[in-house]
């Protein structure tokens, strides 16, 4: 993929709260009924429309992701839209569930999470990466991305992992990614 191209098409497999609570990281209900069920989420329904944020990574709870990226998207947050993003999305090749559970154990409150549990996305993207070695098998190359209706606008991909660096970090963090917006909005 490369910046002009359209997203894959792809549908994701969310688990969404039935109840009508207004908070969906939030499980509040202690042993009670499970006020959830699975939902098809479409490539439309989160980029159509909008000028999103993605940022992708190689696992939910690794130390790189949890340490660094998410927690900077999520302090960003506010920053980032004023600088024209309507939403922020995480995305990894990880089920709904342990998406849904990172973000809780992590705080989350304004990025929302993209489960690409197949790796359907990840693939079409170009990004998948296999990290057996390290026994993740298929994975998420890291990347982030500016989509505009759809449409790539503007990648940040990490360089591949080596013995030297195998968790290449920097070229996708919210700095770098801030810098491109405050760039283009100044143009």
């Amino acid at each position: 993929m490369e910046i002009g191209n359209k997203v894959p098409q792809v549908t994701f497999k969310y688990r969404v709260r039935t109840d009508g609570h207004p908070i969906t990281y939030v499980d509040t209900t202690n042993g009670g009924e499970n006020p959830f069920e699975f939902k098809d989420i479409t490539t439309d329904d989160i980029f159509a429309g909008k000028r999103v944020l993605v940022f992708s990574l190689p696992g939910a709870y690794t130390p790189t992701c949890s340490t660094y990226q998410l927690p900077g998207f999520e302090e960003n947050y506010a920053k980032i839209q004023a600088l024209g993003v309507d939403e922020i999305y995480v995305l990894s090749v990880n089920d709904t569930f342990v998406m849904r559970r990172w973000m809780i154990d992590q705080g989350i409150e304004n990025v929302k999470f993209i489960p690409d549990g197949n790796g359907e996305f990840t693939e079409g993207m170009g990004m998948l990466n296999c990290l057996r070695v390290v026994g993740f098998g298929p994975r998420s190359r890291r990347y982030a991305m500016i989509v505009n209706d759809g449409t790539i606008e503007q990648l940040f991909v990490e360089p591949d992992s080596s013995a030297e660096d195998p968790d290449p970090y920097g070229v996708s963090s919210p700095e770098s990614v801030m810098n491109y917006l405050e760039q283009a909005q100044a143009a």
